[in-house]
């Protein structure tokens, strides 16, 4: 997705290396993994009553897909037009809701049988989508989280995402967890838990070598997708085309305990 953006996200994810330290840093550990078909070229997970929704983007191939989380067996598939690359899904009351990425248009799906209901316009590109419970929650490549009501015109507000006082840019796929906002860095191995209120970075995850060398084939593309089970409370990541899910939970980053 969006090799153009390439050289300017190399240069900023040096930046953002040093300004991570400002912050509470975390490592991870692996708990389990299940398989991911690496034609799906991820852009948004979400899980609920023990299955897995993803979002598979780039043109003439973007999907919705539904899978038994247990088995990781597709049980239903609804394709986009090819004029769509799709993006970033949550799930808010019994809809669910898919962003495109420049066409300005978020589509509604019905939660149950992934019918098309209809389609909202949004202002700007479609990236990561989350919800608070009241508000869809969306990125557009940028520094800001918008936010917005299916239904009512327009952005109700938007929130500018800091580090240590600066802008963090690319912001890509998110999850809302425990009243934080969690998102991946487009192109890095990084996420980042941001406060919804103020903007600002609370905490850096590393995921650096989540994914082996060996693992990788040479369409392998970057960590997106983020998604918490809300019956257990299990945190599943994973990436574009590649073969794993990985349940993780967070540990101190080895370099926060040897400042200690």
């Amino acid at each position: 997705m969006r090799p153009i953006l390439t050289l300017l996200v190399c240069l900023f994810a040096s930046q953002f290396s040093s300004l991570s330290l400002a912050v509470e840093q975390f490592s991870y550990r692996v708990l389990d993994k299940k398989p991911n078909d690496r034609a799906n070229y991820v852009q948004g997970l979400e899980i609920h009553a023990g299955k897995l929704y993803l979002s598979a983007g780039e043109y003439g191939k973007s999907k919705l897909r539904r899978y038994d989380l247990e088995t990781m067996a597709l049980e239903q598939e609804q394709r986009l037009n090819p004029r769509l690359f799709a993006e970033g899904i949550t799930r808010l009351d019994d809809k669910l809701y898919q962003l495109t990425w420049r066409a300005g248009m978020m589509l509604e799906f019905d939660f149950e049988t992934l019918k098309p209901i209809k389609w909202h316009p949004i202002s700007g590109q479609g990236w990561g989508l989350t919800t608070n419970g009241e508000h869809l929650i969306y990125t557009d490549g940028g520094h800001h989280l918008h936010f917005i009501t299916p239904g009512k015109p327009g952005k109700q507000h938007s929130v500018a995402v800091t580090m240590a006082g600066v802008p963090v840019n690319h912001l890509n796929e998110l999850e809302w967890i425990d009243g934080k906002v969690w998102a991946n860095i487009y192109q890095t191995d990084r996420i980042v838990i941001i406060s919804p209120d103020t903007g600002e970075v609370t905490a850096n995850i590393s995921l650096d070598g989540l994914l082996p060398t060996a693992e990788r084939k040479p369409n392998t593309d970057v960590l997106n997708g983020i998604a918490r089970n809300p019956e257990n409370g299990a945190i599943w990541v994973t990436g574009k085309r590649w073969p794993w899910l990985y349940q993780i939970e967070l540990v101190p980053h080895p370099s926060e305990q040897e400042s200690r």
